[in-house]
């Protein structure tokens, strides 16, 4: 009985509970280079709309760059620790930690140009971070 209940969990000595917890995994990697995405367009028009309006301030606000990057945190933390415990490479997690650390930089520094480009920079490699992460679940 109990071979019979364990050979019904398992499909090619896999059970099904690593299979939801790589889907979950990888769920939280799509949802964060979605938001990754976000950041660009949101980063993108922002300076298109410095440059065509003066008055932009709500667009610019530090809390809306803040609570943004502090996303970008919890996501990281949550979707590249699970790949490390799942798949055991560091790789796209150092390449997310670094992109973190670029995008956190960035809010160092003057709105404008070089923020932006740090920021895309960041946002990059932090989307690379989890692409990385979800294929190497795979």
């Amino acid at each position: 009985m109990v071979q019979a209940l364990s050979a019904f969990r398992s499909c090619e000595g896999r059970r099904f509970d690593d299979d939801v917890v790589e889907a979950a995994g990888s769920r939280f990697d799509r949802w964060a280079m979605a938001i990754s995405g976000l950041c660009v367009v949101h980063c993108l028009a922002t300076s298109v709309f410095l440059a065509l309006l003066s008055s932009a301030g709500a667009l610019v606000s530090p809390i809306i760059h803040e609570a943004g990057l502090a996303l970008a945190i919890v996501f990281a933390v949550i979707a590249l620790g699970r790949g490390i415990v799942s798949h055991g490479y560091m790789m796209p997690a150092a390449v997310g930690a670094f992109g973190i650390g670029m995008m956190a930089g960035a809010l160092s520094l003057e709105h404008g140009g070089y923020e932006t480009l740090w920021t895309l920079v960041g946002v990059a490699l932090v989307a690379l971070g989890h692409d990385l992460n979800r294929r190497a679940t795979y």
